[in-house]
């Protein structure tokens, strides 16, 4: 089956649509960019924009079989993980 998008340029979409898309809420996807556990993104001047195929990867990443399948990779919740990830990309004091 071919995709139905090739030959379009990606897509891109805000935080509200990019939200509505993964089932979210807009605030929660805020916190998942400070915290560093959501999608790719990008700033284009001072908008942040998420591709399709980021948010669409990041979601495929909870992806399970049954309860006691490790998946791909935790699709971590918005919050801070001292020990997991750096906060913002900086090292706590």
């Amino acid at each position: 089956m071919s995709d139905p998008n090739a030959g379009f340029p990606p897509r891109y979409l805000r935080t509200p649509e990019a939200a509505r898309f993964l089932s979210l809420s807009g605030r929660t996807l805020e916190k998942h960019r400070t915290f560093g556990t959501g999608p790719a993104y990008r700033k284009l001047g001072g908008r942040v924009v998420y591709a399709l195929e980021d948010l669409k990867a990041w979601a495929d990443g909870g992806a399970k079989t049954s309860t006691s399948d490790p998946g791909v990779r935790p699709v971590l919740p918005a919050k801070r993980h001292s020990a997991l990830i750096p906060y913002a990309g900086k090292d706590r004091r």
